[in-house]
C-alpha cells in the first residue's frame, strides 16, 4: 500500500514542481555557500599574510636593533617565540611540539644562523633553498614531511643575513574544513526545508484543482446542478472555480432550454400520433380484409415514425451531452441474456442464429432504459441486415475496469462507403430502408455513459461491433475467465 501511494505521489504534479524548485533552490543555495566560503577563505588568508607580514617586520627590526654578541640568539630567539604565541588556536603536533610556527635566521652565506620551531631546521632551510624566492609578501612554501604548506613571509637584515617567518596554513584548512562541514548541515536543512514547504504548498494548491476537476468530472457525468467548490481567497484558483461556475450556469440554462424544447417537440409530436394510433386499433377491431391489412401498416407506420422521433431526440441529447441518466448498477450479463431470449424467436423466424458468451456477472453503472434501448438497437440491427443462415456471436467480459461487448456476424458486413462513418447519423447501407439512426443512437448511449464504440469489417467476413464501458466502482476486477457459452438457437 505505502509503495503504490509513493508510486502515486512521484506521479503527481506537486512532486515534479516540487523537484524542480528543489533544485533550482538547492543550486542557488550552493552558489551562495560557495561564494561566502571563498570570501571567508580569502579573508582568513589575509588575515594570516598581515600577521606574517607585521611579525617578520618586527623580527627584523629586533635583530637589527640588537647587539651581534652571545645574547643575540636568545634575545631574538625569545622574541620569535613569543610572536609564536599569538597564533589563536593552534594545534601541536603529535610529539606535543609547537610546528605550526617557525622563525628562521639564514646568515650571509645563506647557512643556518638561529631557528626557533620544531625539529632542528634544516628542512625548512632546504626548501627555503630550493623554493620559490621568499620576500617580505607572504607566499607558500612546502617543506618536506609536512603535507600542508606554509605561509612564509621574509625580511633582510642590514649585516647580509635574513629572517624568516613562518606559519602553517594546517590551522587555516582546519577552520576552513569546519566551516565547509556546517555549511554543508546548514544547506542540507535549508533545501529540506524549502522542499518539504514547496511541496506541501503546491500540494495543498493543487489539491484545489484536483477538487475542481473532480467535482466538474462529477457534473459531466451526473447532473448538472453541483458546481466546483469556491473559496474566499481571491487569488487564481479561486477566480479559476468561480468561471468554471458560470460557465457551468450557462450551460444549465442552455440544457435546460434543450430539455424544454425537445420534451415540448416529443408531446406535441408524440400526443398526435398516439391519439391517430388509438384510433386505428379502434378501427381495426372492427375491420376485415384488405382494411384491416392498411390500418395494420398505417399502425407500423406509425410506430415507425414514433421510434424515429424518439431516436432522434436522444441522439440529439447525447451528441450535446445534454442525455439525462438514472443511473442503476445493471448486471450486464443478465440483461443480455434476457434480450437474447427475447429475441431468439424472431431471429430463429429469419433463420439466423444467436450465440452468447459471458462471463458470469458484469456490473456498470447505467440508465437501464437505455441501456435497453442500445442493445435492441444492435439487435434490430442485425435482425433487419443480416441474410438467413447467419450467425450473431455475442461476447461480454470484464477486462480492466470496463464490459466489453462484441457483437460479430458472418454477413455482408458494412458498406465500403460508410464503413468509416457508420455512427454518424443519417448514414446507413445502400440497401437498408431505415432511417440511419440505430448506430448513431448506440454511440450516443455509450458515450453517455462514459464507454466507446468500434466497428470494423471483419477479415473473414461479416461485421464487427465493440461496445465499451465503465464497469461499477464494486466491481473493479477483472473477470474474464469462466466464460460460458451459451448457443441458444440453430434453425435457419
Amino acid at each position: 500500500m505505502f509503495s503504490k501511494i509513493g508510486k502515486t505521489t512521484m506521479r503527481s504534479a506537486a512532486w515534479r514542481i516540487s523537484l524542480w524548485a528543489t533544485l533550482a533552490f538547492a543550486c542557488g543555495t550552493m552558489v551562495v555557500f560557495v561564494f561566502l566560503h571563498r570570501f571567508v577563505s580569502k579573508d582568513i588568508q589575509r588575515r594570516s599574510d598581515a600577521w606574517l607580514s607585521g611579525e617578520v617586520e618586527v623580527l627584523g627590526d629586533v635583530a637589527a636593533r640588537t647587539r651581534k654578541d652571545a645574547l643575540y640568539g636568545r634575545v631574538v630567539g625569545e622574541v620569535a617565540e613569543l610572536a609564536s604565541r599569538e597564533v589563536p588556536n593552534r594545534l601541536l603536533s603529535s610529539q606535543g611540539q609547537n610546528d605550526s610556527v617557525f622563525f628562521l635566521q639564514t646568515g650571509a652565506d645563506g647557512s643556518l644562523a638561529l631557528w626557533v620551531g620544531a625539529g632542528n631546521g634544516v628542512a625548512y632551510l632546504d626548501a627555503i633553498r630550493h623554493g620559490r624566492r621568499v620576500t617580505d609578501t607572504p607566499t607558500d612554501l612546502r617543506v618536506d614531511a609536512f603535507d600542508i604548506p606554509f605561509r612564509v613571509a621574509s625580511v633582510a637584515v642590514g649585516d647580509g643575513t635574513r629572517i624568516y617567518l613562518g606559519l602553517s596554513e594546517r590551522d587555516e584548512r582546519r577552520l576552513l574544513r569546519s566551516l565547509r562541514f556546517r555549511f554543508l548541515l546548514l544547506w542540507l536543512a535549508i533545501v529540506l526545508i524549502g522542499a518539504a514547504i514547496v511541496f506541501y504548498t503546491t500540494r495543498r494548491m493543487l489539491g484545489h484543482v484536483r477538487g475542481i476537476t473532480e467535482a466538474a468530472s462529477r457534473i459531466g457525468e451526473s447532473d448538472l446542478r453541483s458546481r466546483v467548490p469556491t473559496s474566499r481567497r481571491k487569488d487564481e484558483i479561486a477566480q479559476l472555480a468561480s468561471t468554471l461556475n458560470t460557465m457551468l450556469d450557462r450551460i444549465e440554462n442552455s440544457v435546460h432550454q434543450l430539455h424544454t424544447i425537445t420534451d415540448s417537440l416529443a408531446h406535441d409530436l408524440r400526443s398526435p400520433l398516439t391519439a391517430v394510433r388509438a384510433k386505428l386499433e379502434m378501427a381495426l377491431t372492427g375491420g376485415a380484409g384488405e382494411e384491416a391489412e392498411s390500418v395494420v401498416t398505417a399502425i407500423e407506420e406509425l410506430d415507425r415514425v414514433t421510434d424515429f422521433l424518439n431516436k432522434s431526440l436522444d441522439v440529439a441529447e447525447a451528441k450535446a451531452d445534454a442525455l439525462r441518466l438514472d443511473r442503476v448498477a445493471i448486471d450486464l450479463d443478465q440483461l443480455l441474456r434476457s434480450m437474447v431470449d427475447l429475441y431468439e424467436p424472431s431471429m430463429s423466424e429469419r433463420g439466423l442464429r444467436i450465440q452468447l458468451r459471458s462471463a458470469e456477472r458484469v456490473e456498470i453503472w447505467a440508465d437501464s432504459g437505455l441501456l435497453h434501448r442500445m442493445i435492441a438497437n444492435l439487435f434490430d440491427n442485425e435482425l433487419k441486415h443480416l441474410p438467413p443462415s447467419s450467425t450473431v456471436a455475442i461476447a461480454l467480459r470484464a477486462e480492466e475496469g470496463r464490459a466489453i461487448l462484441l457483437v460479430e456476424d458472418d454477413g455482408p458486413g458494412f458498406a465500403p462507403e460508410i464503413a468509416a462513418h457508420i455512427f454518424e447519423r443519417r448514414v446507413k447501407g445502400p440497401q437498408s430502408n431505415g432511417h440511419g439512426l440505430g448506430l448513431a443512437f448506440v454511440e450516443a448511449v455509450a458515450r453517455a455513459h462514459g464507454g466507446s464504440t468500434e466497428a470494423a469489417n471483419r477479415i473473414d467476413g461479416g461485421a464487427r461491433l465493440i461496445v465499451t464501458l465503465p464497469l461499477f466502482s464494486g466491481q473493479r476486477k477483472e473477470n474474464s475467465c469462466s466464460v460460458a457459452l451459451l448457443s441458444l438457437s440453430a434453425t435457419k
